[in-house]
């Protein structure tokens, strides 16, 4: 490689002796002299190494001296090199234009004045590492100012996701103190009803009728205090990548038989049915703890979302896997948020016109559960029409549970 402080000269004579003598004048220890005593010989070497200045004898067999450098002129790579052209013709001024023609900044004459061949040289050699000591300059700014607009970037984008991760750690705060105060202030109003009552010793109205429905209210309200603490340990460890799947032999229809079930109070307090198509045989190996975390969730949406329509539930064995379709009837979901509800603290309805609740956890849990069985989640739904949620699951998990986005 080229040291950036030397320079390629080319010298070009039909005459050993001449390209000898030119050559022990202009040598230096930052100079690569290169001859050639053809003017084909020349171009290939021109097209071949970028050139400080090309000394040409004007006078030379084949190709002379003016036409080497009319071809230098006609092409990109060889047309700034400065052409110094040497002639023993004499200073006749009709030579000399024909000279500066051609694209000359210079001649000599000969017998050469060393003192003015070496002082030529030395100029454009100097102006030719001039040229490249600035070009490598700005070069070098260039590069530096591509790095620093990059690391602006970089800088911004940290800024916006530091900026977009306190907004969301401020409102998963606000949301959780929100959603853990509901149940905690009815709580908080039964025991002091409580208190009230035994304090004025109104001790006969605590008879078993009211202990069951007093129990069934503080359980309804513990509950739901859990589910939120579960739904935000589950996303601790989805994003830590701890959240173990542990496969084990299941029958599909009666867990969601059993689910079914188990949320029968609440879709009748939702005012709403669930009705359950599931009649052919399914056994799969998954986690059944977390396959039936997935079908509340999408059953709690269906009867938080659904206005009191029937919601339905229906299984599809398929070749290698099943299907399950949770369908409702209610407000349905715009293109728009069926994009992003799979996300964290995503929610299809803005919180200042929605009273169901909930940190908006629930879907990105479903989904990466599903994921971690190898399986996919996705929704069909137009605004008015309701939803209609599809798992597909493979009747095996992957050998290696998929781990957790």
């Amino acid at each position: 490689m080229l040291n950036p402080h030397s320079a390629k000269l080319l010298i070009v004579d039909d005459l050993p002796e001449n390209l000898l003598a030119l050559e022990a004048l202009i040598r230096q220890d930052n100079r690569i002299i290169f001859q050639a005593s053809r003017g084909e010989d020349a171009l290939n070497l021109l097209l071949e190494h970028d050139f400080a200045l090309a000394i040409l004898d004007v006078q030379m067999p084949g190709m002379n001296g003016f036409e080497l450098a009319e071809m230098m002129r006609s092409t990109d790579k060889t047309r700034h090199i400065p052409i110094v052209f040497v002639t023993a013709a004499g200073k006749e001024s009709n030579y000399a234009f024909k000279g500066y023609e051609t694209g000359a900044v210079d001649f000599l004459y000969k017998p050469l004045d060393i003192e003015a061949v070496k002082s030529k040289v030395n100029v454009f050699v100097e102006l030719y590492l001039q040229r490249n000591e600035t070009r490598r300059q700005v070069q070098a700014l260039e590069k530096s100012r591509q790095e620093q607009e990059l690391l602006v970037q970089e800088l911004q984008q940290a800024q916006g996701e530091l900026q977009n991760a306190v907004r969301m750690r401020d409102d998963f705060m606000s949301m959780v103190a929100h959603e853990l105060r509901t149940p905690l202030n009815t709580l908080f109003l039964e025991a002091q009803l409580r208190k009230m009552q035994l304090d004025r010793g109104n001790t006969a109205i605590f008879d078993a009728a009211y202990l069951q429905k007093m129990v069934a209210r503080d359980k309804l309200q513990v509950q739901n205090m859990v589910r939120l603490i579960d739904d935000m340990l589950d996303v601790t460890r989805l994003r830590n990548n701890r959240l173990s799947i542990r496969p084990s032999e299941v029958n599909l229809p009666a867990l969601l038989e059993r689910v079914v079930g188990n949320l029968a109070n609440q879709a009748a307090a939702a005012g709403c049915s669930i009705t359950l198509h599931a009649e052919q045989p399914v056994v799969g190996f998954w986690d059944e703890f977390r396959i039936e975390q997935v079908v509340i969730n999408l059953l709690t949406n269906a009867l938080r979302y659904g206005e009191g329509k029937p919601v339905d539930v229906r299984m599809t064995p398929l070749d290698e896997g099943v299907r399950v379709d949770v369908r409702d009837g209610g407000r349905g979901i715009s293109q728009a948020d069926q994009k992003r509800i799979f996300g964290q603290f995503e929610r299809a309805v803005s919180r200042e016109g929605d009273k169901t609740g909930g940190l908006g956890l629930g879907l990105y849990i479903t989904h990466q559960l599903v994921q971690a069985h190898g399986g996919s989640i996705s929704v069909e739904s137009q605004p008015g029409e309701g939803s209609v949620f599809t798992v597909r699951l493979p009747l095996q998990p992957p050998v290696e549970p998929a781990a957790a986005d």
